[in-house]
């Protein structure tokens, strides 16, 4: 066989192997994790969540509804690694319909609103309100999601 298998997982969602899923995640409806991603313990997966191969969501992380998570994208929750100390963790919160661009990085405790864009590549050192697209490292304010959108539909 060329590629991972398939992993039928409970709510119509799917894994495609080799991937890591943490004990206690909470899956929605409709998720896609990619190959190879790695999805943490106690994070929490809303609906129609799509994690594309190679993305690292770290422990406790809380994903909205029909969010996008491109590959290589890493979301971590320990500011001092290695603390091994769950007390020390900020998680990360991305509200519903937010798009996290392949290879960006979410630093510890941020939020990202619902329907941000994290653009590829971003680091993103501080919270984004909704509806914002953010670009660079550290990321800063770039757009509203509302040019990106009519950018996108354009090419």
């Amino acid at each position: 066989m060329l590629g991972g298998g398939r992993i039928n997982l409970p709510h119509d969602s799917v894994a495609w192997a080799p991937c890591y899923i943490g004990k206690d995640c909470e899956i929605g409806f409709g998720v896609s994790i990619g190959c190879l991603a790695h999805v943490g313990r106690d994070v929490v997966l809303g609906d129609e969540v799509r994690i594309q191969g190679g993305a690292y969501v770290a422990d406790g992380t809380q994903v909205g509804k029909g969010v996008f998570i491109g590959p290589n994208a890493t979301i971590l929750n320990d500011r001092y690694p290695p603390s091994r100390d769950p007390e020390k963790w900020e998680y990360v919160t991305i509200a519903t319909g937010a798009v996290i661009g392949g290879s960006a990085t979410i630093l510890p405790g941020i939020h990202v609103g619902s329907n941000a864009v994290v653009a590829a590549g971003a680091l993103l050192t501080k919270d984004i309100p909704a509806n914002e697209v953010w670009t660079g490292n550290p990321a800063s304010f770039h757009s509203t999601r509302e040019a990106y959108e009519s950018r996108r539909n354009q090419e």
